[in-house]
């Protein structure tokens, strides 16, 4: 089966989207907006709304299993880079939040 990104959003429901800080605009390399993230430790952030029940990261536009997309997803981190439609995170994602895994 073949899934569709932007009609599902679970990964973005679900998970938390943490990362090395110089990913961000806080760093002159970093891509991801300085204001959408928090520290989590003295290296590390993470995307805002993803610490927290329920899980909904602060990029995430739309509703989840329908129509979403992410409004910085140009400038994402690496690990929303490395979640794939159809990988092991994406059908454990689509199962939590009670999307059709076939």
């Amino acid at each position: 089966m073949s899934f569709d990104c932007q009609s599902c959003g679970a990964c973005c429901a679900v998970f938390r989207v943490s990362f090395y800080w110089s990913e961000t605009t806080a760093h002159p390399e970093g891509t991801v907006p300085e204001q959408l993230v928090t520290p989590v430790s003295p290296y590390h952030v993470a995307m805002k709304g993803t610490l927290q029940s329920p899980v909904r990261c602060v990029a995430l536009e739309g509703e989840v299993g329908e129509c979403v997309s992410c409004n910085i997803y140009p400038a994402r981190s690496s690990t929303c880079r490395s979640v794939e439609a159809g990988d092991q995170q994406c059908l454990r994602a689509r199962e939590l939040v009670g999307l059709m895994l076939v």
